[in-house]
């Protein structure tokens, strides 16, 4: 490619060049991610959608690159994370205009991340296409990676995630779902690659480009054969109780002995079952007030059995040398162990800035929202001499947490309370992302729900047994634990974001000439 800005035109399109045409091409081509998630499942809308956001950006002056991500993430999160509206308003007690002004501030806030990640695109790749194209996918996978971590984090809607049923979900146990995602934008990269070669008549460059980039989606599917880890030959028996306690009473001190009565009598008939599960919070009082409960419990079970279950925690914590509230986990019976929750959900669990806070709004007051975060690094749990590592609800979306704590443990466990969000598309994403967990891991994921979707996860990510949402049931089944550990529990995300890196580093004016880009 030239110096010259003529060349750098025939990249424009309507797309680039009509202002409103654009802006709604981008906030589709964001929305266009969410359909590739569960319920929807429609992986193949990725590359689309990059293919789309690269039309519109690469011609694009670099000061307008962060209005253009800003809009992107608007149409993900707009379309794929404004579930968040339904804990404001029917749980948090929040009037309509209210609610959806703050839903509007966390979607828009959301969106600044890739904001942001476009403007550094810009500042990197300055007028240079062919900079553009080859940054696209580092800088992508670096925002999401901010994304998961600034500010506790938000590590949701990765494209990768939506590949548990796709082609490449054989690159989970090496790369991670960052890994995924790395390919996918690159795809999308090297279709617009393709896409401009061609209209260079250049078919021979545009042909190897997309045979490149077409590689991994061809190996892939193979790679989900492999055996990354070694299954137990024994089966551990499993059931799991789904209450589908109504959110509006979970809380409500009238009917907590409600709830505990209800899992006590969902219980019956499996007392002898190797590992019960109940649901986050299943036991609505502090463990310091619920000797009793766990004392019935301790008695019911089998010799060789063990109950899980989410419990509040309430003490005098040394690390933080004062009395705290924990969501908690312990297992009760022929097991041992109690962990803490460490990765919070800002407002549902703790409030930022509660002095201020505190007391505007309902949502800012929600029930059990004073937690405070456990230590790290915890031991697994123990369950007749099987370890099991435990998340409780939004953290089993952290990719690197979890592959990480999940070294030593046979099993993997996560409980969660998604009546917050109601009948939406959110309860659907979660139990996604607990598929890429164990895909990345290579072993079962076990996980119970308060109102579903409670399920017995293999270690290809597969559902073998559910129980659906709004359903009172018990699910019941055999597991297996692992040994060993997959290439991305070993080494987390580091390569793929090194490998970003790197392409920032040596993608550079003196090895790139660069291309003038339209101020349009």
């Amino acid at each position: 490619m030239s110096h010259d800005v003529s060349n750098a035109k025939v990249l424009n399109t309507p797309l680039s060049t009509n202002r409103w045409l654009g802006t709604a091409t981008l906030v589709v081509a964001g929305a266009l991610q969410t359909l590739t998630f569960s319920p929807f499942q429609l992986w193949w809308l990725g590359p689309v959608s990059v293919l789309l956001i690269l039309l519109v950006t690469v011609p694009l002056a670099s000061e307008k690159l962060f209005r253009a991500g800003w809009l992107t993430g608007l149409g993900l999160f707009g379309s794929g994370a404004s579930w968040v509206y339904i804990s404001i308003s029917e749980h948090g007690n929040t009037v309509i205009p209210v609610a959806i002004l703050l839903t509007v501030a966390f979607v828009a806030g959301l969106a600044l991340f890739h904001g942001l990640a476009f403007w550094f695109w810009g500042k990197l790749a300055r007028n240079s296409a062919v900079r553009r194209l080859i940054l696209f996918p580092a800088i992508w996978i670096l925002g999401d990676w901010l994304r998961g971590w600034l500010l506790t984090g938000f590590p949701w809607l990765y494209l990768g995630t939506a590949h548990t049923d796709g082609p490449l979900a054989g690159l989970a146990p090496l790369t991670g779902v960052h890994g995924i995602t790395f390919w996918i934008t690159a795809t999308g990269a090297g279709l617009y690659a393709g896409w401009w070669l061609m209209k260079h008549l250049r078919p021979v460059a545009a042909g190897v480009t997309l045979v490149i980039v077409l590689i991994p989606w061809l190996i892939a599917p193979a790679m989900n054969r492999v055996d990354w880890t070694e299954l137990s030959t024994e089966a551990t028996t499993f059931a799991a109780m789904q209450g589908n306690i109504p959110q509006q009473i979970k809380w409500d001190p009238e009917f907590l002995k409600d709830q505990i009565v209800t899992y006590l009598g969902m219980t019956e008939g499996h007392w002898d079952t190797d590992l019960v599960l109940w649901p986050e919070t299943a036991i609505p009082i502090p463990q310091d007030q619920a000797g009793k409960i766990i004392e019935h419990i301790s008695n019911e079970l089998g010799e060789n059995s063990t109950l899980i279950t989410g419990i509040p925690w309430y003490g005098f914590s040394d690390r933080l040398e004062d009395f705290t509230y924990h969501n908690s986990i312990i297992a009760i019976g022929n097991g041992e162990g109690m962990y803490h929750k460490q990765k919070l959900v800002p407002f549902g669990e703790y409030v930022p800035l509660q002095s201020v806070l505190r007391g505007l709004i309902g949502f800012f007051d929600l029930p059990m929202s004073s937690f405070s975060q456990g230590p790290a690094w915890q031991d697994p749990l123990t369950a007749n001499g099987i370890k099991i590592m435990p998340f409780i609800c939004y953290e089993v979306a952290y990719p690197d947490f979890v592959a990480f704590n999940a070294r030593g443990a046979g099993l993997l466990l996560t409980i969660s309370n998604d009546g917050w969000f109601g009948d939406s598309i959110g309860p659907l994403q979660h139990l996604q992302i607990a598929r890429m967990r164990a895909l990345e891991t290579g072993r079962y994921m076990l996980r119970g729900t308060n109102n579903g979707v409670t399920a017995i996860i293999n270690q290809r990510g597969q559902l073998t047994e559910t129980i659906p949402q709004f359903e009172r049931a018990t699910l019941t089944g055999e597991v297996f634990t692992a040994k060993g550990s997959t290439p991305y529990m070993q080494t987390g995300s580091w390569p793929v974001l090194t490998l970003a890196v790197i392409l920032i580093v040596f993608t550079r004016e003196r090895v790139i000439p660069p291309v003038s880009a339209s101020g349009s």
